[in-house]
């Protein structure tokens, strides 16, 4: 049977911070594929909490990769955002990370999938600062990087909808007040597994 291999790139979302790390979306993952019959071996996950576009690019710089990968996720941006910094800034910086995630899928572009960006304006850590302008900017975030995305011919996950529900529904986020709860990170990797599977076949 063949042995399947993953790579998550990310930042605090990747890693699940504030939850168990077998709850992690990557982690999650792993275990349904592996219900489904795929021999998966454990994810290696490059992220770190507080990790911008450029954080990562310089992790990558230094990491010792074994592609190719048959499968890599590719999450981030928050952090540019939450920083202030500008989407003219991010999208070449993001393009040039899932030009490295094609990479490492053996240049595969369809076996490479981009998260979209969640949104934290909706968790109780945002109490006192603008939530519709952090939504907005969220928002501008999410459109360079899907325009990147299908300008690749790469999967695009929009899991950000999906995040806003948080607004009405507190089991979603966290015991921080900001990051998003195993329950959550589950949700993403349901919808993962339906690419994954596809791909796999």
């Amino acid at each position: 049977m063949k042995k399947y291999r993953y790579l998550a790139l990310g930042d605090s979302y990747t890693i699940g911070e504030s939850v168990a790390a077998a709850d992690n979306f990557p982690q999650q993952l792993i275990q349904l594929l592996r219900k489904g019959g795929y021999d998966f071996e454990s994810p290696d996950i490059v992220a770190k909490t507080g990790w911008t576009t450029k954080d990562l690019q310089n992790e990558i710089n230094k990491h010792i990769f074994h592609p190719p990968y048959d499968i890599v996720t590719l999450l981030i941006g928050v952090n540019n955002q939450y920083r202030g910094k500008a989407v003219d800034e991010y999208k070449p910086e993001f393009e040039t990370l899932l030009l490295h995630a094609i990479q490492y899928a053996g240049n595969k572009p369809d076996h490479v999938i981009v998260l979209s960006i969640p949104d934290w304006s909706v968790t109780p850590f945002v109490a006192g600062r603008n939530r519709i302008q952090i939504a907005n900017e969220i928002d501008a975030f999410n459109n360079t990087n899907k325009s990147i995305c299908e300008d690749l011919k790469v999967h695009y996950l929009n899991i950000t909808p999906g995040t806003r529900e948080a607004s009405d529904d507190r089991s979603l986020i966290a015991a921080d007040g900001l990051h998003p709860s195993g329950k959550e990170y589950g949700r993403w990797a349901n919808q993962l597994k339906i690419v994954v599977e596809k791909l796999l076949i």
